[in-house]
């Protein structure tokens, strides 16, 4: 079977090593088979979105920078170079095809934050629209070691979550989750489907080991944890050899992730996917088993607040053993929910004032992680 099949709009990661080679030259021929899959897939009537990493290690090649070690400001000026030809690779590559490219370079404000992440799911679904594929990068020629994704595995996720897309793929050096690191463990077994991802699948996850890859399987699964939470399919697949979609199509082995059954609203998508959470508010037993039946979290129930945030911002709600159970927009900033946890919402009133929100957080703005939230 056809693992594509189902999906109509689908948002594809295409690592570094797959697209530059160790002297930080172009896999043209690579690119080539690719672009031809996904002309298929268009042809096929689906909608397709690119994550691509790859401007750093071109531009490293372009300014003849040290393949080893690059300082900050080497690492911006050449994602400054390489975004170009990054740019232009896609875009001949796809042309090819008579399929027209949109670049969209992404900082992290802009998928954290409400307003911008708006503009820019407008932006690409405006492309998708017009029949072009938008490629998408992380904005590295301006991000810092501070402010930055890191990695553009979650990148991928959050934006496939942000336009709504049916599937996620992955492509990767290996063709999917195994119960350990295969390449130290000779008795390691693949995993072709994983129905829900668990602390047991997350310990599964080994560490990065390409010569370019900033991520790793732990990195794909965090993805894949953003991406299925939010109603997004994830498959990690091998993007090595020609033509890789092809080869999945016609039953190239890989890891689907199922997504929950209940696709999020918007703005429950996009907080799931918060990759920064601003605090912690942590919960007695009563307010864990209230949250669990839709109630808003209230501070009568919140018995410990950690961090600093302003109203608005996105915080994580953790059970009285220390598991995260939820997350949400928190309605009151964190000065004023210190004062006012563990308090009735009249005394809350009578501190802060009757124009104040009543709740921690309003359900409308609580999102529940986990088995929890898979089962509503």
């Amino acid at each position: 079977m056809n693992p594509l099949a189902p999906y109509r709009r689908i948002t594809i990661k295409i690592g570094s090593a797959l697209l530059v080679d160790k002297a930080g030259k172009l896999r043209a021929d690579w690119l080539a088979g690719l672009s031809e899959d996904i002309a298929h897939l268009k042809a096929e009537g689906r909608e397709v979105v690119i994550v691509s990493s790859g401007a750093i290690a071109l531009g490293r090649g372009l300014l003849g920078l040290s393949a080893i070690a690059l300082t900050l400001e080497q690492s911006q000026a050449a994602a400054s170079a390489g975004q170009i030809a990054l740019s232009q690779a896609w875009a001949e590559a796809l042309g090819r095809h008579g399929i027209v490219t949109g670049q969209i370079l992404i900082t992290p404000n802009i998928t954290e934050e409400r307003r911008y992440f708006l503009n820019a799911r407008t932006t690409i679904q405006t492309l998708l629209g017009l029949g072009a594929i938008p490629i998408i990068n992380e904005n590295d020629s301006v991000a810092t070691a501070e402010i930055r994704y890191g990695d553009n595995d979650r990148l991928s996720a959050r934006v496939a979550t942000m336009i709504e897309a049916d599937l996620l793929v992955l492509l990767s050096d290996i063709d999917g989750l195994y119960t350990a690191p295969p390449a130290k463990d000779p008795a390691a077994e693949h995993l072709p489907v994983v129905d829900r991802i668990t602390p047991a699948i997350e310990a599964m996850a080994g560490g990065a080991a390409s010569h370019l890859s900033r991520g790793g399987m732990t990195t794909k699964v965090e993805a894949g944890k953003i991406a299925t939470l939010a109603g997004t399919a994830m498959i990690i697949a091998k993007g090595t050899e020609a033509h890789p979609l092809k080869r999945l199509t016609e039953g190239g082995l890989h890891t689907l992730f199922r997504a929950a059954t209940t696709r999020a609203q918007s703005r429950k998508r996009w907080i799931m996917g918060t990759l920064a959470m601003a605090g912690i508010l942590q919960v007695d037993a009563g307010a864990a088993r209230a949250l669990g039946t839709g109630r808003s979290l209230l501070p009568i129930g919140v018995t410990r607040i950690t961090g600093a945030f302003e109203r608005g911002d996105t915080v994580s709600i953790i059970d009285p053993e220390g598991q995260e159970i939820g997350r949400g927009l928190a309605s009151l900033d964190s000065e004023d929910a210190r004062l006012v946890m563990g308090k009735r919402s009249d005394v809350m009133a009578e501190l802060l004032g009757t124009g104040n929100r009543s709740e921690m957080i309003h359900r409308d703005n609580l999102v529940l992680v986990g088995a929890k939230e898979n089962a509503q």
